[in-house]
C-alpha cells in the first residue's frame, strides 16, 4: 500500500506522523520498524498516528511505536507534533486538545507565539506503578524523594524511577557530555528490575532553574530529545531538593521549559514542533 506521513521533529526528536483518520492502517511491528529505518525507510525515533477518538469528550487518538517496531505508551515531544499535526491539516481550529494516550488524556495547547505547551498530567511515583521492582534494596531519603541503588555494569547508580506515561530512571551526572550513556544506558533499559523496561535518564544540575539532559530512550536508543525524558528529570530533581520550578532543560536537540508545582499536581512542558517535509512511501 501506499502511505501518505509527514515528517516532523521536536527539539530533534522525529516523527514520521500518519493520519490513520483518512487512510486506513493496520502494520505488524516489523512493517514500523521498516518505516523508522534511517537507510530503508523514512527514518524516525517514532512513528505517532493520529486516530479518532474512541472516548466521549477527547478530539483525538493518539498511538505511539517505537523505531524497534514496539507500541508504546507515551510521548512527549509527539504531543506537540501531534497538535502541530492535526492543525496544520485541518482536522481541528481548536487551540487546546484533548487527545487520549495508552496511558491516558493529555491536553496540547498551541500557543500564540507558535511554541506548544502540553498539560503531561500529574507523574506517577510509586515505584510498584512505574513499575520498578525496589523489592530487597534499601533506598536512600534525599528532600522528598527516595533513591534506588541500580546495580549497572559492576558499580551501583543512585536512580530516581518515575513515569509520565512511560517509565524513567533518573541519575544525576557531574558532567552530561562524559556521561556512559551508550554504555550503561542499554543496560539500564533492560535492566531486571524493570520489567517494561526503562527509558534511562542523565541530567546535569547548571543551577536552579536549568539542566542538561540526555536519555537513552526505551526502544529507540538515545534521541537528540526526550520529552517525558525532560518531564522526569525535572520531577526528579525538584523533589531531590535540586531544582526549582520552572527548569529549562537543555537537551542536545533544543530546549524545553518544564513546570511543576509538587506532588499530585501535573507536569507543564512547552517546546517547539516542526514540519520538515510530507512523502509517500511503498509499504
Amino acid at each position: 500500500m501506499k502511505l501518505k506521513f509527514t515528517k516532523m521533529h521536536g527539539a530533534g526528536n522525529d516523527f514520521v506522523v500518519i493520519d490513520a483518520i483518512s487512510q486506513r492502517i493496520d502494520f505488524t511491528p516489523e512493517q514500523w520498524k521498516a518505516l523508522a529505518d534511517r537507510r530503508f525507510g523514512v527514518g524516525a525515533d517514532q512513528m505517532l498516528v493520529v486516530e479518532k477518538p474512541q472516548s466521549p469528550g477527547v478530539d483525538f487518538r493518539y498511538r505511539i511505536y517505537n523505531a524497534d517496531g514496539g507500541e508504546v505508551e507515551q510521548c512527549g515531544n509527539g504531543a506537540r507534533a501531534f497538535v502541530r499535526f492535526v492543525t496544520e491539516k485541518g482536522l481541528t481550529k481548536k487551540q487546546a486538545i484533548k487527545v487520549e494516550t495508552m496511558s491516558g488524556i493529555i491536553e496540547p495547547t498551541l500557543e500564540a507565539d507558535g511554541g506548544i505547551t502540553v498539560d503531561m498530567g500529574a507523574p506517577i511515583l510509586e515505584p510498584e506503578r512505574v513499575p520498578f521492582d525496589a523489592g530487597g534494596l534499601q533506598g536512600r531519603q534525599m528532600h522528598q524523594d527516595l533513591l534506588w541503588p541500580l546495580d549497572v555494569n559492576g558499580g551501583t547508580r543512585w536512580i530516581s524511577v518515575a513515569s509520565m506515561g512511560n517509565p524513567h530512571a533518573v541519575q544525576v551526572v557531574d558532567d552530561v557530555e562524559a556521561a556512559p550513556v551508550h554504555q550503561e544506558g542499554p543496560l539500564i533499559e533492560r535492566h531486571a528490575r524493570f520489567p517494561k523496561r526503562v527509558n534511562a535518564g542523565f541530567m546535569q544540575i547548571l543551577d536552579r532553574h536549568a539542566v542538561k539532559l540526555r536519555v537513552y530512550e526505551r526502544g529507540a536508543g538515545e534521541t537528540l530529545a526526550c520529552g517525558t525524558g525532560a518531564c522526569a528529570a525535572v520531577v526528579a530533581g525538584i523533589r531531590r531538593g535540586l531544582l526549582d520550578s520552572p527548569v529549562r532543560v537543555a537537551t542536545r536537540g533544543g530546549d524545553l521549559l518544564i513546570a511543576w508545582q509538587g506532588e499530585g499536581r501535573p507536569v507543564m512542558m512547552t517546546g517547539p514542533a516542526v514540519t520538515v517535509f510530507e512523502g509517500e512511501i511503498d509499504i
